[in-house]
């Protein structure tokens, strides 16, 4: 019995050693069948034309787009336009009730009245001090010669020392009148000057009363389309002199439409006045448009607000930039139904042509990547990146460092480093951007041709 037990487990134990080495040798084969190195994609590089282009987004609004406000305040009591509408220059649009401006164009000229009124009366006591004037110098020329008389009558002994006193008395009382008369004149020159200009001031008055009362008559400044109206007849309008009132509507000129964007602070420098751009509308699915760079902002949108509070870096900085959409580029679209294809505030997005490389070696933009140049890092201890591509030889890699260009969605320029046709590792990007190294082993990816049988 005892015989048989050790048999038994001596079985057992020659089958556990059995089935280990048949677990090792299986796993030898398996690690030796498959192939090693990272998988990796082929492509050739090649002669391409490359646009290099900044993308960015927007809305679409008129070029020349006027806001009508109202400068008197008052009810809207005609309304001779509709949203849509075609106006032009100099068409009256609204009325605003001018019962009130006309009340103050009368009290207006009623105190001009009242003022030239005043300058007659000053003018008139002008002529009487002067004639009084002359009244008194007559009679001073009279008391001079009779007090004249009465001194050579006083040394003759004629008349008494009273007598020639009073003929004295006389004549001084006379040359002040004169004096008082010629103050008199002058006041009363004065008071007519004053009231002169009491008289323009109140003409003035009735020129802003009258220009207030055209105003309550707002006509068309450009011809154009009536792209927005705000108000309705019977509604009131605030409006002020000095800043805008109520915004009455909008007249814009939708033959010539622009597309507005931002474009932020790394891309900007490369924006140039007159580029070319490829613009998509977003309600014209699969059609691209054409369009010109007309304005470029000198300052950030941003700026203002940033200046008023703290400026904090981290803030994004766009500048805006304005994009003249070509009329021939859209001109299929253009009908007797539809004049207008575009309007006010449709979204847009932009791709400026800035920079074009004709005839010029180019690899996938993926297939470029950088690597610590190690060398300089132990002369600088300073970590320095060069750009790399790399090569595949045999079932290594090797890096060469390279010098990019432009590029576009899809390619990059290799300005020297490679040649043409010459193969590039070209991808999955996981192992170009980390995986490989100079001597990294690897192997080309096979084809899946597994869905293709399956689909026949």
């Amino acid at each position: 019995m005892a015989r048989k037990t050790k048999k038994k487990k001596r079985w057992l134990i020659y089958s556990l050693f059995a089935l280990a080495g048949i677990i090792a040798l299986l796993f030898y084969i398996k690690m030796n069948s498959e192939p090693k190195g990272i998988e990796i994609t082929l492509e050739k590089a090649q002669i391409r034309t490359i646009h290099e282009t900044v993308s960015a987004s927007g809305r679409i609004f008129p070029e020349k787009e006027v806001k009508i406000s109202s400068d008197v305040s008052g009810e809207i009591v005609e309304l001779y336009v509709s949203e849509g509408d075609s106006v032009v220059a100099g068409q009256i649009l609204v009325k605003i009730d001018p019962d009130a401006y006309l009340s103050a164009v009368e009290r207006g000229k009623a105190t001009v009245n009242s003022a030239k009124a005043q300058s007659s009366i000053s003018k008139s006591q002008i002529e009487s001090s002067i004639a009084q004037k002359e009244q008194i110098l007559a009679q001073l020329s009279n008391a001079k010669r009779i007090h004249e008389r009465n001194i050579a009558l006083h040394k003759d002994g004629v008349i008494s020392d009273v007598e020639k006193e009073q003929s004295l008395s006389n004549l001084e009382s006379l040359e002040a009148n004169l004096r008082a008369s010629e103050a008199s004149i002058r006041s009363s020159k004065q008071s007519a000057e004053g009231a002169d200009y009491n008289v323009q001031s109140a003409e003035a008055t009735l020129k802003e009363l009258k220009t207030s009362l055209n105003r309550t008559t707002i006509k068309a400044p450009v011809s154009g389309i009536v792209s927005s109206l705000s108000v309705e007849q019977g509604e009131r309008v605030v409006g002020t002199m000095q800043m805008s009132g109520t915004e009455i509507m909008r007249i814009s000129n939708l033959n010539a439409m622009e597309v507005q964007v931002d474009v932020s602070e790394n891309d900007i420098v490369k924006v140039n006045m007159g580029d070319t751009v490829s613009i998509e509308v977003d309600a014209y699915l699969d059609k691209r448009f054409k369009g010109r760079i007309t304005e470029i902002a000198n300052s950030a949108s941003n700026l203002s607000s940033a200046l008023g509070t703290s400026i904090n870096t981290d803030q994004v900085t766009n500048f805006p930039v304005k994009i003249r959409i070509l009329s021939d580029s859209y001109k299929d679209l253009v009908s007797a139904s539809r004049p207008y294809p575009f309007r006010p505030g449709m979204s847009a997005s932009v791709d400026i042509y800035t920079d074009i490389a004709k005839d010029i070696i180019a690899v996938p933009i993926q297939a470029v990547t950088t690597r610590i140049n190690e060398e300089k890092e132990l002369e600088t201890s300073i970590e320095e990146f060069d750009e790399v591509i790399f090569l595949f030889e045999s079932d290594t890699v090797r890096s060469i460092k390279v010098i990019s260009g432009i590029q576009d969605d899809e390619y990059i320029q290799i300005k020297d480093g490679i040649e043409v046709d010459q193969e590039i590792v070209s991808g999955p990007y996981s192992a170009v951007s980390k995986k490989l190294n100079n001597g990294t082993e690897a192997r080309i990816k096979e084809e899946d041709n597994s869905k293709g049988s399956k689909g026949e």
